[in-house]
């Protein structure tokens, strides 16, 4: 226990003669990087189902496209049988395919849109 309680009294006289250094000073630099997300495409795929109202109600409501946008955007999904309909970070993205899903089953559509890389 002596032994013990002499290193305790040794380092505290250490510590004691280390926090009267004054002249000492720490400089530090921190760099911050910053970079953007990775963006990701939101597919939106045809089907022999989806009314084409409907479709172009999401891409408005959900997708905030004005009509003229979502009418393009509906026309090349009804005819090419896929648009990209958005580029957005994943997190978003992903949030967004998740509402249209949600949105498709309440209407009884089977609506499908996907997540790819852009």
């Amino acid at each position: 226990m002596f032994y013990i309680q002499s290193i305790f009294c040794n380092q505290t006289q250490a510590m004691a003669e280390h926090d009267t250094d004054s002249d000492v000073a720490v400089i530090s630099q921190v760099q911050t990087q910053v970079r953007r997300p990775s963006m990701y495409a939101v597919v939106m795929h045809n089907d022999n189902y989806t009314t084409m109202e409907f479709v172009m109600y999401v891409l408005m409501d959900i997708f905030e496209h004005n009509a003229e946008q979502a009418y393009q955007l509906m026309m090349k999904v009804h005819q090419t049988g896929r648009a990209v309909v958005a580029t957005l970070p994943f997190e978003i993205a992903e949030m967004k395919v998740e509402e249209v899903d949600l949105l498709a089953e309440e209407e009884n559509y089977p609506l499908l849109t996907t997540i790819e890389p852009a």
